[in-house]
């Protein structure tokens, strides 16, 4: 087994992925879980962007409003289970590895889809597939190769007369699997105090501001990876060297400029190192004049003039 907390993240070839949504969720009492919202944003939104490079998505679950494009497809007859739903999925997938999920991975990312994907391209494996702390398979959050997983579920369906009600443990113990410990990204909601455990995770100290930015994104449709560190140090000088309210106004003037500037990393880099040289320089003044000013009450101070005896 495995033991990687957070894959490093690279290019590792073209994959689809397939979204498992229409559960029934019945330990959140029939609630839309794919909708419930954790960190500002629905869980389904959230795992759609830990796999947005993909190829093709298809999201298996009645179609709904999400952040990004995806095919929408249902397994015959709804609620057959999630061997019903993979198979139903993969027939509009056309990539050799596909990348299977649930919708309710809070925490999942976009690193730990790529390590998945190494982690298969590695070695002769038919999958490679998260395990949590507890040593406990997680085969919806897994990569495989997508002409063994056909041929799988084609066996399992014409063994057991259709793939309906069928457990994922049918699937995996017919294929050759690497395992990966993540625990955090393995995290699933199935209950409503997961969903208060994720919500409480994410507003901690070393998350929320990832969190948030990530939220910001994907409700105004940006997708611009930007050195947060630099726009923090940015705002910082702002308040510092000029005062508290010229921050937020100063960060939303850099934004505007790298977008006439053409967007993208860079215009947002140039833009702030311009900002941030301009709130030093103002620093440096006021800070003279202090010097400046100090000096000069001193020479006007008269000298106390000793007693007379």
């Amino acid at each position: 087994m495995s033991d990687i907390q957070r894959p490093a993240s690279g290019d590792v070839g073209g994959y689809d992925a397939i979204v498992l949504a229409g559960g029934a969720a019945r330990r959140l009492g029939g609630a839309d879980k794919p909708g419930v919202r954790v960190g500002g944003r629905p869980l389904l939104d959230r795992v759609l962007a830990a796999c947005a490079d993909a190829w093709t998505t298809v999201v298996v679950a009645d179609p709904r409003p999400t952040a990004r494009p995806v095919t929408w497809t249902r397994e015959d007859p709804p609620g057959g289970g999630p061997l019903a739903a993979l198979a139903a999925g993969l027939p509009l997938t056309g990539a050799d590895r596909v990348v299977v999920l649930s919708a309710d991975l809070p925490f999942l990312g976009e690193p730990t889809v790529k390590g998945l994907l190494a982690e298969l391209e590695a070695g002769p494996a038919d999958g490679a597939l998260l395990t949590d702390p507890g040593g406990r398979d997680q085969p919806l959050v897994a990569a495989y190769r997508a002409p063994r997983l056909r041929e799988t579920l084609a066996h399992l369906g014409a063994e057991h007369g259709g793939l309906t009600g069928l457990p994922l443990r049918l699937l995996t113990a017919e294929l050759n699997l690497t395992r990966v410990l993540d625990p955090v990204a393995s995290f699933d909601c199935d209950t409503w105090d997961d969903i208060a455990t994720a919500r409480a995770r994410i507003r901690e100290h070393g998350l929320v501001l990832d969190e948030w930015i990530s939220a910001v994104k994907d409700e105004l449709g940006i997708d611009l990876d930007v050195d947060t560190g630099v726009l923090l140090d940015l705002a910082r000088d702002a308040a510092h060297g000029v005062a508290r309210p010229a921050a937020p106004l100063t960060t939303f003037l850099v934004g505007y400029a790298a977008a006439l500037a053409g967007g993208g990393p860079e215009a947002v880099a140039e833009a702030s190192r311009k900002a941030t040289a301009l709130a030093l320089r103002w620093a440096e003044e006021d800070a003279a004049d202090a010097d400046a000013a100090g000096a000069a009450d001193a020479k006007t101070t008269p000298e106390p003039r000793p007693d007379a005896g």
